[in-house]
């Protein structure tokens, strides 16, 4: 992922609860979720698992498309995702292997 790349994405727990989200940093913002690192709906529902996302250019885009996937119905939701990830594995799986002071450090901004 590049400079200036901005994302849509969907995490979902293992129930299957779905979160819609949009960041300027995929990385970042999945470990997060990962690490329940903010309260509210998807640390609540433990939504911690990547299971479909878009790149943008254009921060615009990468929000009108999170408002747009945020007000369809849960069965559109899950066909998107299935066209692109037919068994919902999570797709950050094999992104981190950090030992947990320097992901505490990733996530407070801190260069490794």
């Amino acid at each position: 992922m590049r400079e200036g790349s901005y994302f849509t994405y969907i995490v979902a727990s293992r129930s299957h609860t779905l979160y819609v989200g949009m960041t300027g940093d995929l990385h970042k913002r999945v470990l997060e979720h990962k690490n329940g690192a903010y309260e509210g709906f998807s640390s609540r529902y433990n939504c911690n698992r990547l299971v479909w996302f878009e790149s943008f250019d254009d921060p615009r885009k990468a929000i009108d498309r999170e408002k747009q996937l945020k007000g369809w119905r849960r069965g559109k939701k899950i066909a998107l995702i299935e066209k692109a990830n037919p068994t919902s594995q999570d797709l950050s799986s094999e992104w981190y292997d950090l030992d947990p002071s320097l992901e505490r450090k990733y996530l407070a901004g801190a260069e490794e």
